[in-house]
């Protein structure tokens, strides 16, 4: 007969000095809100929801409008975005943490980590309190760059507010633009959830209960990761 096969799990462990999280699809699932909101916007501008949604994760909402309307102009798009911004933090009916959330957040307790994310202070507050997830005490929120993702300018700030090189920094992300940031600041990029899958991060989780975080007595971060993998059965 031939040979069937089985999932067993290939343990792989990456080294930092400092983990740099995404929020939204990363440790929080806001996808409901997210979907409602974006799909009465796409709408209201005769666009298809459904292409619309395709682009808006990981992005600051007013990069989001320009790829959707690259013709507007970008303060039409920031003033939309001021009231997109208000609508999703009033909202925070359906947002849940992502699966494994409260322990990976408990195991970082006293490790050198920050909140890296495209929403502003007001909705990255209401979505953590609403997920009952802790705060960070370092966060880059929309307020703290020029640039949105996929450019890297928040995961470098995210760096140096730690102090520490970006090579020595572990991104967590879920969406094509925030894992082209993290790669583009030349760090690894542990892909969170379905959306990671076809943006080629370091490693690929389906959420977080497959990771554990712990620490050296040097003070290095060891993240370990369970990756599912097919093997010959006898």
């Amino acid at each position: 007969m031939p040979a069937s096969t089985a999932a067993t799990t290939a343990p792989v462990v990456l080294t930092a000095k400092a983990l740099l999280l995404d929020m939204d699809g990363t440790i929080v699932n806001s996808d409901a809100v997210v979907e409602r909101c974006w799909r009465d916007w796409a709408v209201s501008h005769s666009l298809d929801p459904q292409e619309a949604l395709k682009v808006v994760h990981g992005r600051q909402g007013y990069a989001t409008m320009a790829v959707l309307l690259p013709d507007r102009p970008m303060e039409v798009n920031r003033a939309e975005n001021a009231v997109m911004l208000a609508r999703e933090t009033a909202d925070t009916d359906g947002v849940v943490p992502v699966a494994g959330a409260p322990e990976f957040m408990a195991a970082l307790d006293g490790l050198a980590h920050a909140l890296v994310t495209s929403a502003d202070a007001a909705l990255a507050t209401a979505r953590m309190t609403a997920a009952a997830l802790p705060m960070p005490d370092v966060r880059v929120t929309a307020e703290s760059v020029e640039s949105s993702k996929p450019h890297p300018e928040g995961f470098l700030k995210g760096a140096a507010a730690l102090g520490v090189d970006p090579a020595d920094c572990i991104v967590f992300e879920d969406s094509a633009a925030g894992i082209a940031a993290g790669q583009a600041a030349g760090m690894r990029v542990i892909g969170v959830g379905p959306r990671a899958t076809a943006h080629a991060p370091t490693v690929h989780v389906p959420d977080l209960t497959s990771l554990r975080v712990t620490s050296t007595p040097e003070g290095s971060i060891l993240v370990l990761v369970s990756v599912p993998e097919s093997v010959p059965e006898a």
